[in-house]
Formats: C-alpha cells, sequence, structure tokens
C-alpha cells in the first residue's frame, strides 16, 4: 500500500466514523448514531479562517477515485482503524486498530451486512483539535517527520491534511487524467 492509499484510508475511515446521519453536514464532536448509512456529503472545517471544505464521501467510494483510476477507494484507505492490527502495522505511522481485537478488515461489503462494522470510533476521539485532549487517549498522536527529526502532533487538522492532500498529491502524480485540489492549493478545497 502507498502512502496515498495509506492515507486515503485514515481519511475514509475518519469520515465513515465520524457519519451517522444522512444530513449534509458534520459537526464535530456530534454523536455517531451505529448502523446508519453514511452520509453522502460532509462539510469539514467550519470553523476554519479559510473557510469549510465540502467532501463528496458518495464519490470516493462510488468512482473510480483510487490511485490506480480503477474502482472506488478502499474503506480502510481512510477508516484506518477498522482493519486488523497485524494488517495496520505494515503501514506506518499507523498503529491503532478499534476495537484493538478486530478481526475483519472494513468493506462496503462487510458494511452492508454489519452496519455496526465500523467499530464506533470517530476521527476527533483520537485527532483532537489543538489544545484540546482526545476522548480516547490521553494525548493527541505523534508521529516523527518522514525527512526531518521533527515530531508531528497529529491533531484532527494535521491528520486530515496529511491524509487528505496527501493522498490528492500522490493522485496528481500518478493519474494525467483527473486534477484534484493539492497540498499546494488550498481554495480547492476551503471555500468561504
Amino acid at each position: 500500500m502507498t502512502k496515498l492509499a495509506l492515507r486515503l484510508t485514515m481519511l475514509l475511515i475518519c469520515l465513515w466514523l465520524i457519519s451517522g446521519s444522512s444530513a449534509s453536514t458534520f459537526t464535530p464532536g456530534g454523536p455517531r448514531q451505529e448502523g446508519k448509512k453514511p452520509q453522502d456529503v460532509y462539510v469539514f472545517a467550519q470553523e476554519s479562517k479559510m473557510g469549510t471544505v465540502t467532501f463528496s464521501h458518495i464519490n470516493h467510494i462510488t468512482k473510480n477515485r483510487n490511485l490506480d483510476a480503477t474502482g472506488p477507494v478502499a474503506c480502510v484507505e481512510c477508516h484506518h482503524t477498522a482493519q486488523p492490527v497485524s494488517e495496520l502495522l505494515k503501514f506506518p505511522p499507523l498503529k491503532t486498530a478499534f476495537p484493538p481485537d478486530r478481526t475483519t478488515t472494513l468493506t462496503a461489503e462487510l458494511l452492508a451486512k454489519d452496519p455496526n462494522a465500523l467499530g464506533g470510533v470517530t476521527c476527533h476521539k483520537c485527532h483532537a483539535r489543538a489544545g484540546m485532549k482526545p476522548e480516547a487517549w490521553p494525548e493527541i498522536p505523534q508521529i516523527k517527520h518522514e525527512i526531518s527529526t521533527a515530531i508531528i502532533t497529529l491533531t484532527n487538522q494535521q491528520a486530515f491534511h496529511r491524509n487528505c492532500a496527501g493522498c490528492h498529491d500522490e493522485v496528481v502524480k500518478h493519474r494525467k487524467d483527473v486534477n484534484p485540489p493539492t497540498s499546494m492549493k488550498c481554495g480547492g478545497c476551503h471555500k468561504k
């Protein structure tokens, strides 16, 4: 799995985990109702000075949005905790499966059979806003920077930017048929 796939997995996991109603916007920290169909569209960054980000979940899970343009993005590309830890550990810096003894990998087929297959964890339970304590852990996860020795605190903003923009950057490198917003074009996602 490439870094793109890893980042996309994290994004989809986060999006799926925070879903829970058919409403068109996501309210950070809002309750997730187990067993409900994910929303088609989510609106993130509602407090951002740069503007909100509208994410089409339905396009990513139904259209040829994977790196090879051969199908939809796999659920675990974003929903990284929704796979067994043995699979997850193959893709550093990811470490956490939920529940910790998970034996299944989230797929659309599994979710259709078991509406609770996601596991009930949301992105914000681990990746809290800067200066806040996450619900699931004593502190926000940290990783070593890929190139330098710097430590990166994976706040919700960092996690989403690394996953979403990182995936889009990889798509631009590998596919000439699409032109998604990239990490260098903030206004491609953020709209005031």
